[in-house]
């Protein structure tokens, strides 16, 4: 399950573990102009980690979910 939310500044998704146990925390998407930012709560120690992706990460992340093994260098972004 997830719901996605439109704030202000960026578009928030919230994706919930709802799979079989053992369960992992809710995963927290932010997407702003500049960046996105994906948080979750680590009950071990009590604190929200977070990552800072840029959009050229983001691109090449999206792009690696349909690619083979490999490494690979993108061209630029079209717009």
């Amino acid at each position: 399950m997830f719901t996605i939310e439109h704030e202000f500044d960026a578009t928030v998704i919230t994706m919930v573990d709802d799979g079989e146990a053992p369960l992992q925390e809710d995963v927290i998407v932010s997407a702003f102009e500049e960046c996105i930012t994906v948080e979750q709560h680590d009950p071990r120690t009590g604190r929200t980690q977070k990552i800072t992706l840029s959009m050229a990460q983001m691109r090449d992340l999206g792009a690696a979910l349909d690619l083979p093994e490999g490494a690979y260098v993108l061209g630029p972004a079209k717009v």
